[in-house]
This record gives structure tokens, sequence and C-alpha cells, in this order.
């Protein structure tokens, strides 16, 4: 063969490339088009008895020189593709993503900034039990330097027949006890009815584990425009959780906090099994401030602190952590809160930059 032959060959080539790409552009719209009339569908993107027909279409129509097994493969590169495209868009239209916007949410609690690069410590009981106890806890942390006070007041527990908190009266204790020491308050709403309520009362309303996908509790999180904890399901991958942040931000409210807790797994040595690599990769795929509950996803006083600084030094945006005055005698979760000596040694060596109040 000559080189003016190879060389018009390589030409054609060239060209034949050239159109491939076109056409491979072109699908490439259309299957766009397809995966956002698929979204509004709410029907799944991948659709393996149309990727079955269309390969099967495809193969019966080759005359060569390909086999009809390199067929199926190139064309199923194509279709996977597609499949990948149709996804990063549809990332890319969450309101939550890092990729709609790229500068931090800087989340307000009154005058106190979550998500600006100074990292906030929540700590307090897991349930409010009585005023003294929560004026106890109240008074410890405003000494210590805490600003934010969490308290459990309608409590979702395994067993109906654990103490489920005291409800309404819980948070009227909490806003008592906050205004006496000039604390901000977050607690758990279960019931979408009680979301208008808690707004009289606390200062950021938390969506616990079992209810991330709860979605009227978030639609109803979604109308108001308090602050929002939204806490990782048991075993909820990290796009389910954003996309439960994305229930709450679609319906006007962008003061969403997401908060690891720790995930179920075969692991008995801790309570949950803290998840310490979803707080760098949700920073990345979000703009949320991402916090870390150290209690719950150990269960045990001894690691609390080595993984509040896992935590701090992973990115996230503050640590959760529960105290109470006697553990011996709270009424949920006794054994994983700290008594008030155990949080100033915890404090002492997580070395939280707090500034002890009077």
């Amino acid at each position: 063969m000559s080189q003016d032959n190879l060389d018009r060959l390589r030409k054609q080539l060239d060209s034949v490339n050239l159109r491939l790409l076109e056409l491979l552009s072109e699908r490439a719209s259309i299957a766009q088009d397809i995966g956002m009339e698929k979204e509004k569908q709410g029907v799944p993107k991948y659709d393996p008895v149309r990727e079955k027909s269309m390969l099967e279409e495809l193969v019966r129509s080759n005359k060569g020189p390909f086999d009809d097994e390199t067929i199926s493969h190139l064309f199923k590169q194509i279709f996977q593709a597609s499949l990948k495209l149709q996804q990063t868009d549809h990332h890319k239209h969450l309101l939550v993503s890092r990729k709609r916007q790229k500068e931090d949410t800087v989340v307000s609690i009154g005058e106190i900034p979550v998500g600006s690069g100074q990292p906030i410590l929540i700590a307090g009981p897991c349930s409010v039990e009585s005023y003294e106890q929560t004026r106890k806890t109240a008074a410890m942390l405003k000494a210590s330097g805490v600003t934010v006070m969490r308290g459990g007041a309608f409590k979702p527990r395994t067993s109906p027949y654990d103490f489920q908190g005291l409800g309404v009266e819980g948070l009227q204790i909490l806003k008592e006890v906050a205004e006496e020491f000039g604390l901000k308050t977050i607690s758990e709403i279960v019931d979408p009815a009680h979301i208008e309520l808690a707004t009289q009362y606390i200062d950021v309303i938390q969506i616990g584990a079992r209810n991330m996908q709860n979605f009227e509790l978030l639609k109803a999180a979604g109308d108001v425009r308090t602050p929002i904890l939204l806490k990782r399901g048991l075993a909820a991958t990290i796009d389910e959780f954003l996309h439960s942040a994305e229930y709450i931000v679609s319906r006007g409210n962008d003061q969403v906090m997401l908060i690891e807790r720790g995930i179920r797994t075969y692991e008995k040595a801790t309570r949950n099994t803290l998840d310490i690599s979803a707080v760098p990769i949700l920073k990345l795929e979000s703009h949320l401030p991402v916090l870390v509950d150290v209690t719950h996803s150990t269960g045990r006083k001894d690691i609390l602190a080595p993984c509040a600084k896992a935590a701090l030094a992973a990115g996230a945006d503050g640590v959760m952590v529960e105290v109470h005055p006697d553990p011996a005698t709270a009424l949920s979760d006794a054994a994983q809160q700290l008594n008030f000596a155990e949080f100033e040694r915890f404090l002492k060596e997580i070395q939280f930059p707090l500034k002890p109040g009077r």
C-alpha cells in the first residue's frame, strides 16, 4: 500500500470518527432529555428490559465485520455512559449539590453561624426529663462556653414501653431554661403537625435517623424557616441522605444541617458504626454544613473524644455529644451519656475552642 493510499484511508477514518462523535453527542443529548422526562414521571433511569431490546435489535441488524459479541459490548459501553450522564445531570440539578452551589451554606442559629469555618459543639441530655435536670445541664453548659443545647422532648424509641419524652412540656422547659442562660436549643420533632408549634419554643428542629425518610415530616420542615438538623438514617446511603435534605430545601427552607450519627453494620463493639468518610464526602457533594453525633454513633463514653477529634479532622462543622447531671438515673440512653466531670475531661481532650461563660 502506497503512502498516499494510506493517508487517504486515514483521512476517511478521521472523517468517520468525527461523524461518530457528532452522532454520539446527538444520542447523549436525547438521553439527557429522556433522563429529565423519567425524573418528572418518577420512574427509574435504568431500564434493563429496554436495554435488552435495543441490544437484540442491534445484533439482528449487524452486517459485520464486527461479530455480534463485539457489537453488544460496544453498545453496552455507550448505554452505560448515557446512564452515567443522566445520573450526573440529576445531581447537578439538586439544590443541595455542590455542583449547583459552589460556596458553603452558612446556617444561622440566631447569631451563631454553622458552616463558616469555626466548628460548634452541641451538648445536652438525650431527653428532657424535668425542669431541674434541664436547668442543671444548661447552667453547666453555659459555664463551659457551650452555646447550643440539645434535649429530646419527643422520643421515638425502639420499644413502645420505653420513655417517649415529655412532649410539649419538654419544649416549654427547654425554652424557659434557654432564655435564662442565653442558650440556643435543638430538639427532635416526629409529627408534621408539631413543626409549626416547635418554632415557638426551639431554635433548631431536629429530624432523627428513624424519620430521615418520613417525607411528610420533611415537607413540613421545608415549609418553615427554622434551621433543621437532619440525621442520617440507620442504613441510609449518602445519596438517600442528600435526597432527604433536598425535600426540605426544595420547599424553601435552605437552613439545613446534615449530621452523621453512625450506620448499622454487623459490628457489635459500638452501638453503630461511625462512617467518618461520610464527612468529607458530604462536604464534597453538598454545600450544607456537616456535623457528627459521636454519642449515638459509638454508644461508648470511652471513645467519644477520639471520635470527636477524628470528625473535626475530617472537616466536620460541629460535634454533638450527650451530657446528663446523673446518667445512671437517665430515662433514656443512660450508659452513653457523660456526667459533668466526664464532659469537662472530654472538652479538655478535644481542645474545643470555647469561651467559658458566667
